[in-house]
């Protein structure tokens, strides 16, 4: 705990115990030396190399968008007014990784309802459309107006709201994307509300602009405090000391450098609710690629397994805390990060920048996210891929090639987690209802304490927006558990040629094909009856020896 006394802070966000990061002290003078705070606060489009730059020039808009965003508050409010008079109080986003998960920690950690669709599931999807349609606004986000999830999810309230016989369908919606995006088009070829995001932000630094404050305004967030947290804090990002991003930026890298390359992020139980998994897609799709980067691991409470590992930084993350408390919620982190959800956003964006320029990568790309994108369009064109599985135990089917003896699910998993190299994880993707299901989560932390690898977790299809650029670019020695479950009842994407069944199981098809096209070890779990499914892969794992 001796390296928490170690304190750097700025406008109530501290950051404790990074400069005690073995080499994070050296590093951060070197980038002092390399005048990173006064470059990067000016938005150089320089500091991540040559074959960065271009990309930079355009995506460095994070640094003070939260000004240019209070330019949106008059209107946010007087539409919410609007919409509150005429009886639609249930706010409903339609959007994939940095587009949902931002609003989703605002409203969590501010305890204001607002229902996150961001799946493929037919089971959850239907599930949202009979909540509360006759009062329901949707908010749909997407930066490149050609997500497939979102026009999908557009398509499908549409309609439903014509069934219902709903006045003014097309008004009940709120169009979040880049100026020229096809969604511009749409929403005034629509009659929608429409909303423009700052086109020099990419998606997962988008926090503070359009994509994060429109949806949490209008389920009645004071989104002016959180830019008031974040502009408070910009002070410190140009600054050699009291610079906390800075210093968290220098530990996050550093420690990836030198075989630490993976980043537990717990919350500690300060009040902010949700942050790990919104840093997760910030720090996985920026810094994994070309065969290097930083694995973030969200771990469900400081006591869960896998919070410690030798190739672990351990990152503690919450609210303010007053001088005499000692955080880290139960845990002795290497680091810890309190302060205002606003701060916080800015704080590790900026961290997340700085780290990349240590790793050697450009941050603000994401060169093999198209991938699965386009082996899912080729599957819904041509058809799923032919498919036996190896066996039947129970109600799962299990897929995968050359599992040896196997002939249970426990026994299949203990042949994946034997295929991981020392350094390696094991990420469980899991294509199923995330809230009628939300048990296979518990997967994970079972898994971890069967093994010393970390093991992530993720849902399908939303980590392919976050985590499923690392699985693809950053260091190939992840071994992958993928879960898909039986439609019960399908639904149609209104005028597409598949439904919500058949796009969910080509987006978790098109990933595998990505994933095992790199020669990485993958266990396919088919739940044939979803809850008897989760039930016995709990009670397989729980079977497992301890496999190091």
């Amino acid at each position: 705990m001796s390296g928490l006394l170690e304190v750097e802070a700025a406008a109530g966000l501290a950051v404790y115990g990074a400069q005690a990061v073995p080499g994070a002290a050296d590093a951060r003078a070197q980038l002092l030396a390399d005048r990173v705070p006064e470059r990067l606060a000016a938005k150089d489009p320089t500091l991540w190399g040559p074959g960065a730059e271009a990309e930079a020039k355009i995506r460095l808009g994070w640094i003070d968008t939260f000004r240019r965003s209070r330019e949106l508050l008059p209107r946010l409010a007087e539409l919410r007014d609007e919409l509150q008079t005429m009886g639609m109080d249930h706010v409903v986003l339609s959007g994939m990784g940095g587009s949902s998960l931002a609003p989703e920690v605002i409203a969590r950690t501010l305890d204001v309802d607002l229902t996150i669709l961001d799946t493929t599931d037919p089971h959850q999807v239907r599930a949202a459309l009979k909540d509360r349609l006759a009062s329901s606004i949707v908010v749909v986000s997407s930066k490149s107006g050609g997500t497939i999830e979102t026009d999908s999810h557009r398509r499908a309230y549409l309609k439903a709201f014509e069934d219902a016989d709903l006045p003014g369908a097309t008004s009940r919606f709120v169009i979040v994307t880049d100026p020229g995006s096809p969604f511009e088009a749409l929403a005034e070829e629509m009659g929608a509300n429409l909303f423009l995001a700052d086109p020099e932000v990419g998606g997962r630094y988008s926090a503070l602009t359009a994509f994060g404050i429109v949806p949490a305004a209008l389920a009645g967030v004071d989104v002016a405090e959180l830019l008031d947290q974040a502009d408070e804090f910009s002070a410190s990002l140009a600054r050699d000391e009291n610079n906390p991003a800075l210093t968290l930026g220098a530990a996050l890298g550093t420690a990836a450098l030198a075989g630490r390359d993976k980043v537990a992020l717990i919350s500690d139980g300060t009040g902010i609710v949700g942050l790990a998994d919104w840093i997760e897609q910030l720090i996985a799709e920026s810094t994994g690629k070309q065969g290097r980067g930083i694995l973030p691991v969200v771990i469900e409470a400081p006591d869960a397994p896998g919070a410690v590992r030798d190739d672990v930084l351990t990152v503690t993350v919450g609210g303010s805390l007053p001088p005499e408390s000692v955080p880290g919620g139960g845990i002795a982190p290497h680091v810890a990060v309190n302060g205002p959800l606003g701060a916080q956003f800015l704080a590790w964006e900026y961290a997340t920048a700085v780290a990349g320029r240590l790793l050697q990568i450009n941050p603000f790309d994401q060169p093999n996210v198209a991938e699965s994108k386009e082996n899912t369009q080729r599957i819904l064109e041509l058809g799923l891929p032919q498919e036996r599985p190896a066996f039947t135990d129970g109600p799962v089917e299990v897929y995968g090639t050359d599992l040896g003896n196997a002939s249970t699910v426990d026994q299949a998993l203990g042949w994946l987690l034997s295929r991981l190299s020392p350094g390696g994880y094991l990420a469980v993707l899991a294509f199923l209802d995330r809230f009628a299901e939300a048990d296979a989560a518990k997967v994970r932390a079972a898994l971890a304490d069967h093994t010393s690898h970390s093991v992530t977790f993720g849902w399908g299809p939303r980590y392919l927006h976050s985590t499923g650029q690392y699985h693809k670019g950053g260091p190939q020695t992840g071994a992958f558990l993928q879960i898909t479950g039986a439609v019960i009842e399908d639904l149609p994407v209104p005028g597409r040629p598949f439904t919500f069944g058949q796009l969910e199981a080509a987006q978790a098809a098109g990933d595998r094909q990505a994933l095992t096209g790199r020669g990485r070890p993958l266990v396919r779990l088919h739940l044939t009856d979803r809850p008897a499914g989760v039930a016995r892969l709990l009670a397989a794992v729980d079977e497992l020896p301890w496999v190091s």
